[in-house]
């Protein structure tokens, strides 16, 4: 450890590598190793370092103008990108919260949908439900809505009662010979007598992302959840919160995850590939009739930041969409991840250990397990995924692996997100190391 840093590291026994440049998919340290960034740091650099165009992009608007509080003002950036993502986005969600990252966009979208009933006149509106193993930040808001309990164990006795409902995670919660179409429904009817033994008249929203990101390792949905998620938002006059910080912003191959669900959620968080890792942004997007509530009551959203909206972060995400458009890089997710599916599964497809390979677009993982026919994972002491994590980076490879991936304590699973500028060599050259990054670390646990 280098004594000499005053940074509050990740790790407070480990600093890690100086990162002292970076281009396209590749990542230099100051010992002169060179990273092959397979999961954007996470999910994060979706048009990779160093694009030309973003960068010039934060140059001319830091020329111009480098800060306004929006107490004061607006910037026409700021309302430019707001304008791509409403018009952008599936039905009515018309209106932009933009904030500095995804923790701070749940927050938003928790105190938006509270103010929203209590503005309808419903004040004892208190509660959210949630999925247990799901994940929706660090701030005290967003780690009480998450349902990690690795995460939240530390910080219990000061985080909010949320309700509970199981995640939609097929590959460990489909017994044996049930139907897809009836495992959908058994999700569905718990998650309708959560709302009514919580109350429906007690509930705000029913929050979830559309593609599981860090606590699960890129789990899809099934077919018609979300539908179903709608209806008994619908019937219930509960909202919706998708929460699409780690999955949204062309992740899966759509900008918005949400869109291949075929629904409207009623109020939506992003983050991560919103900037691209090229300054930090979030937002929140909300349908009109929630806004409408608000400007026709108080006419104020109690609630604020002194870096949403900031300029800059609003020139490089505008840069960011508008490059994607041009490129036509949503198609490129498609094909590029298709063809990542096909090496993961051509590589690992009958590995001893690898459980399950699943995901959308750019947006998949691997679920390690000791025993594929039991799917008995590995015991949590061995820590798997930190071993998996290091010897990628020996190998010259960035992935993003994470332990508890069934409960919060046991299960590993490796996420992968490469950018959306990797050509078919970059994904073979990936498959290649992880390959040998695996095979390493296994040797070490067993």
């Amino acid at each position: 450890m280098n004594n000499t840093s005053h940074i509050i590291h990740r790790n407070l026994r480990h600093q890690p590598p100086t990162a002292t440049s970076a281009s396209g998919m590749l990542i230099h340290d100051a010992s002169g190793n060179s990273y092959l960034d397979a999961s954007g740091g996470a999910a994060v650099s979706s048009l990779g370092h160093g694009h030309p165009d973003v960068l010039a992009a934060m140059h001319a608007q830091i020329d111009r103008n480098a800060y306004a509080h929006t107490g004061f003002f607006t910037t026409d950036v700021a309302e430019e990108l707001a304008a791509r993502l409403a018009a952008d986005a599936p039905g009515d969600l018309d209106h932009v919260y933009l904030v500095s990252g995804g923790s701070e966009a749940i927050e938003t979208a928790l105190k938006l949908a509270r103010q929203y009933f209590v503005e309808s006149g419903q004040p004892e509106r208190t509660m959210f439900i949630a999925r247990r193993q799901s994940y929706h930040g660090n701030t005290l808001g967003a780690l009480a809505l998450g349902g990690n309990e690795w995460r939240r164990q530390h910080f219990a006795p000061l985080l909010m009662d949320v309700a509970r409902v199981s995640p939609c995670y097929e590959y460990r919660d489909r017994a044996p010979g049930q139907s897809v179409d009836d495992y959908t429904l058994c999700l569905l009817a718990e998650l309708e007598a959560c709302i009514v033994e919580t109350g429906p008249e007690r509930v705000i929203a029913f929050c979830a992302e559309p593609v599981v990101g860090a606590t699960g390792g890129a789990v899809p949905p099934t077919p018609g959840y979300f539908r179903g998620v709608r209806a008994l938002c619908d019937k219930y006059g509960i909202l919706f919160i998708a929460d699409e910080v780690m999955c949204g912003m062309g992740r899966t191959g759509t900008l918005y995850a949400i869109e291949q669900e075929d629904v409207v959620p009623d109020l939506v968080a992003l983050g991560k590939g919103l900037g691209a890792g090229y300054a930090p942004i979030g937002a929140v997007l909300a349908r009109a009739p929630i806004v409408a509530r608000l400007r026709d009551g108080s006419g104020v959203f109690q609630h604020g930041h002194t870096y949403m909206g900031h300029p800059v972060a609003a020139a490089a995400a505008l840069a960011v969409q508008q490059v994607i458009r041009r490129d036509d890089l949503l198609a490129q997710v498609a094909v590029r991840g298709a063809a990542l599916r096909r090496l993961l599964e051509r590589t690992f497809g009958a590995h001893p250990h690898v459980g399950d390979i699943r995901g959308r677009g750019l947006f998949l993982g691997l679920e390690l397990v000791r025993d594929r026919d039991s799917k008995e994972p590995f015991a949590p002491e061995l820590k798997l995924h930190a071993a998996i994590k290091a010897q990628a980076m020996a190998c010259g490879l960035m992935v993003y692996p994470m332990g508890g991936t069934i409960d919060g304590r046991r299960g590993d699973h490796v996420l992968l997100a490469p950018p959306f500028i990797a050509t078919e060599a970059d994904l073979v050259e990936v498959v290649g190391r992880l390959g040998e990054a695996l095979a390493r670390a296994l040797a070490r646990v067993r």
